[in-house]
């Protein structure tokens, strides 16, 4: 009797028990599947995220592929533009031709050119270049026929800057610009002084109420003459002495693009020779040849222009020496510099018979070259360096 009552409760105590493990095996399941379920998001999670991130390079990568199409696309629209603009002066220039040729022959009347007219535009023409050589001071006869050698007077201040005497005054003062923008000059009592250690100490700082343009600027007979920063062709007059504007003017035709291809900053370039104050700079509508211009210094007003033949593509720099233009080109990369041009306002010189002129001894590029007619040197910046140039010449033909 007594098995038989433990038999009934042993009964429902066991399948209690088995009802327990059947549920806890069912729950481990259910955990594990939980588990695989988040690992899988986890992996899947894991995934996206790599993706996102392949996107993202990706998208840099094109995104330098876009800019770098673009600034591509930027260049190839200003050459673009350039040549439109040149084929539409050559447009211009053959329609004229062609309205012209089409006059002629649509006209029966004879023109015939009467012989005193022929003359008297041959006597103009005469007196014209009789005026100039007035004007320029026929007596200076001499030609460049080669630089002797050079002088590295100091190293200082930026890559771009211009440093000078004032041929028109008997001082021996020394002025040097520095940079390409800037409004301070620093004056010194000569050049011994300007090549001592701590040049700044012993400068006479003058504050000018502009500033400058490029590396264009000529001290010439107590003035400083240079291109104002901001204004596309006011140059401006300017007394170191009493340190004030005297005068400006604008030079027609020039500050549209640079003097030089090689230096960029300078649109205008003044220079001074025997006969005074020139202007220097490139034209569009000469297809970038040089155009030089003699300037009245004292009035400020533009005496004559003449178009050279001259281009400024591969220039750095140019001088005027007795009447005469000398285009100084090198290499974009900087190399070894050398007068490849020459233009001689009067005609008195055969510029095709003058060699190609190498300044010696030195690799690099010029910022400025300055001729100053009462030493017979070139005054020139080079990488930083203050430079004199000594010239060998020759009488004109």
């Amino acid at each position: 009797m007594v098995v038989l009552q433990l038999r009934f409760l042993l009964v429902p105590f066991l399948t209690s028990i088995m009802g327990a493990a059947q549920y806890m095996m069912q729950d481990a399941a259910l955990m594990n599947y939980i588990d695989q379920r988040l690992l899988s998001l986890e992996k899947r999670l894991e995934k996206c995220n790599q993706d996102i991130l392949d996107y993202v390079e990706e998208f840099r990568d094109f995104s330098k592929m876009v800019l770098s199409r673009l600034a591509g696309l930027n260049s190839y629209k200003t050459e673009v533009k350039s040549e439109v603009d040149n084929l539409l002066t050559r447009i211009e220039r053959a329609q004229r031709d062609i309205d012209y040729i089409g006059f002629v022959r649509d006209s029966n009347t004879c023109i015939e050119v009467h012989e005193d007219l022929v003359k008297q535009q041959l006597f103009e023409e005469a007196e014209e270049k009789k005026k100039l050589k007035l004007m320029l001071n026929a007596s200076c006869d001499h030609v460049l026929a080669g630089i002797k050698s050079l002088k590295v007077v100091k190293k200082t201040g930026d890559k771009h800057g211009s440093w000078m005497k004032d041929p028109g005054k008997k001082h021996a003062k020394i002025y040097l610009l520095n940079g390409s923008v800037n409004n301070v000059i620093l004056e010194f009592a000569n050049i011994m002084t300007f090549m001592e250690s701590n040049h700044t100490v012993k400068a006479r700082r003058i504050t000018l109420p502009f500033l400058w343009e490029g590396t264009g600027h000529v001290v010439y007979q107590g003035f400083l003459f240079y291109h104002r920063y901001g204004s596309l062709n006011e140059i401006i007059k300017f007394n170191i002495q009493k340190r004030k504007i005297t005068d400006q003017m604008q030079l027609p035709g020039a500050g549209r693009i640079p003097a030089y291809q090689l230096s960029s900053s300078t649109k205008i370039d003044l220079a001074i020779d025997e006969q005074g104050l020139w202007a220097i700079h490139a034209e569009p509508d000469t297809g970038g040849n040089i155009v030089i211009t003699k300037i009245n210094h004292v009035t400020m007003s533009v005496e004559h222009t003449w178009d050279t033949p001259c281009n400024s593509k591969d220039a750095e720099a140019a001088f005027i020496a007795c009447n005469t233009l000398y285009v100084v080109y090198n290499f974009p990369s900087g190399g070894i510099s050398r007068v490849q041009c020459v233009y001689d306002v009067l005609d008195a010189v055969n510029t095709y018979e003058i060699p190609i002129l190498h300044f010696p001894k030195r690799q690099g590029s010029h910022s400025t070259i300055h001729y100053n007619p009462k030493e017979k040197q070139l005054f020139a910046w080079g990488d930083g360096s203050q430079i004199i140039y000594k010239l060998h010449t020759k009488q004109k033909a």
